[in-house]
């Protein structure tokens, strides 16, 4: 698994995955809305702590100098 996360790609996926589920769990977002807000949050803190998004991957982009 190559790292193809940037650094400002990766602060930005984790403050965006943050705000997601603490939108989530303040309930400000509930139901399907809410559920789709939880997992992508949790994919956007993943793929930001593991440096590595398969989707970047897929399309050949790479924001890490």
């Amino acid at each position: 698994m190559k790292k193809n996360v940037g650094q400002t790609d990766k602060i930005i996926r984790i403050v965006a995955g943050a705000i997601l589920l603490i939108l989530r769990f303040t309930s400000i977002l509930a139901g399907t809305a809410g559920l789709v807000a939880l997992i992508v949050g949790i994919i956007l803190i993943a793929t930001g702590f593991l440096n590595f998004c398969p989707i970047w991957a897929a399309l050949k982009i790479n924001t890490k100098k």
